[in-house]
């Protein structure tokens, strides 16, 4: 099971000029459509005279979704070259936006694609790019006694504890390692087996 993704952790920029025309563009790291739109919507304001703003992304920690957006441009000679480069690099939730100021002369199909390639290029290669554990909140209940125990689990599969607290018994939120997943239902498993009582709490 795939427990990990790679992203980029901050915005980054990039410049390439060919025959008067600029390519700006800008990476940024984003988990929804809405932090897309958010984003988009910001540079077609602060560059609101440019006459093209292609892009594309990858969201999801498997890459779930892509989009690629050629705003004018000739079909593929944008938002593909553009989506390329992301997956050229592995990476996920993230977006990149190049922005065309037209120079007087046409590039052609060809000149478009490479110039909007290595503008993404130029962007991504100054972007940190971060790895990232794909990972799930759960929520453990048991009684005070079974403390020993669940610190044990927790030790073992080396998981990290969010937080805790009291009520008629303990509350413990750790965070998992989707690998672990399964190693540690088959942990309470055996531990409930020998009589211990460390439920996973559920939202039914």
């Amino acid at each position: 099971m795939q427990d990990h993704y790679f992203t980029i952790s901050s915005t980054a920029e990039g410049l390439y000029k060919e025959k008067g025309s600029k390519f700006l563009a800008f990476t940024f790291p984003c988990e929804t459509v809405d932090d897309v739109k958010e984003k988009l919507d910001g540079l077609r304001k602060e560059y609101y005279d440019a006459r093209h703003h292609c892009y594309a992304y990858i969201l999801g920690h498997a890459g779930e979704e892509t989009r690629a957006n050629d705003d004018g441009e000739p079909n593929h000679s944008a938002g593909a070259p553009i989506l390329g480069q992301i997956k050229s690099k592995n990476l996920t939730n993230t977006l990149v936006v190049v922005i065309r100021y037209f120079g007087g002369t046409k590039l052609g199909v060809s000149g478009l694609i490479n110039a909007y390639k290595t503008a993404t290029a130029e962007a991504l290669e100054e972007a940190e790019i971060v790895k990232r554990e794909i990972t799930e909140t759960i929520v453990l209940r048991f009684p005070y006694d079974e403390m020993n125990a669940v610190m044990k689990l927790v030790k073992d599969l080396d998981l990290s504890i969010k937080g805790q607290g009291y009520d008629s018994g303990c509350v413990m939120t750790i965070e998992v390692i989707v690998s672990k997943l399964e190693a540690m239902t088959e942990k309470l498993t055996l531990l409930n087996d020998l009589g211990h009582t460390i439920v996973i709490q559920t939202n039914e």
